[in-house]
């Protein structure tokens, strides 16, 4: 018996793994969380089996769930939406599983500032403009911040920011990031509200004028808040990558 962490994706249903969506299809319990995880996607579970809602469970009822498919010999496909390593409490789970003898393997999925970007069309590295993504959130009722990992200090690298869990926070991100060189009012900011559902919808601003947005659209959760240069990046070089002047194995040096 396997419990199969599994990423269901950013929210439409074919942008699941084909591995993860296979272990659906086989596994007789199926634990999904269903605020965030779309019924078609564990639709898919076979004829018969267990499919639990984990939204209003607690962790120790998960778990007994878990332990109570284990005492069975039945694989569980536990699915989160996203991918499993980005705030999914899956640490939590495994650690869990792991006092209990119980085996788990995970299943990564499309992690939801990917499939922001690809809304957007946007590549969120650009040459000589940015090239680091952070990934982050800021402290409302969940755990608190570790030290250091204020968005003031992450600012400091000027790169773009994926900003989760935070769309009820943003006049808490404007007063961190607008003071900084990097950014400032004019800096582009990007909402994205439940990318890949039906209702998916992208709001495009600026640091200065996206609290305004957020409020006008009456959006208060499932959002993920995008904020950096390489968002409205224009006149950029072009990258070595596809250089002709770019010398690689792959391409060697031509003659002539």
């Amino acid at each position: 018996m396997t419990v199969h962490f599994i990423g269901a994706g950013p929210g439409a249903p074919d942008l699941i793994t084909v591995r993860g969506l296979r272990l659906i299809e086989r596994c007789p319990v199926c634990l999904y969380a269903g605020s965030l995880v779309p019924a078609e996607v564990v639709a898919a579970a076979p004829a018969g089996a267990r499919v639990i809602d984990t939204a209003p469970l607690t962790l120790d009822e998960i778990v007994a769930e878990i332990e109570a498919a284990h005492a069975r010999g039945e694989d569980v496909a536990r699915v989160h939406s996203g991918d499993p390593s980005i705030y999914g409490a899956t640490a939590e789970q495994m650690r869990r599983l792991d006092a209990l003898g119980i085996p788990y393997d995970v299943t990564p999925g499309v992690p939801a500032f990917a499939a922001a970007a690809a809304a957007l069309k946007s590549e969120l590295t650009v040459p000589e403009v940015c090239q680091t993504i952070v990934l982050t959130r800021t402290a409302m009722q969940s755990s608190a911040m570790p030290e250091g990992e204020d968005l003031a200090t992450l600012g400091k690298s000027g790169a773009t920011l994926a900003i989760h869990l935070s769309v009820r926070n943003i006049a808490h991100i404007q007063r961190e990031l607008i003071p900084l060189p990097a950014y400032g009012p004019d800096c582009p900011a990007v909402i994205a509200y439940r990318v890949g559902w039906p209702d998916e919808t992208l709001i495009r601003g600026t640091l200065g004028d996206i609290d305004r947005k957020a409020r006008a659209a009456k959006l208060t959760r499932t959002a993920l808040i995008l904020v950096g240069r390489a968002l409205a990046a224009e006149g950029f070089v072009d990258s070595k990558l596809y250089d002709a002047d770019h010398v690689h194995v792959l391409r060697p040096k031509r003659k002539g």
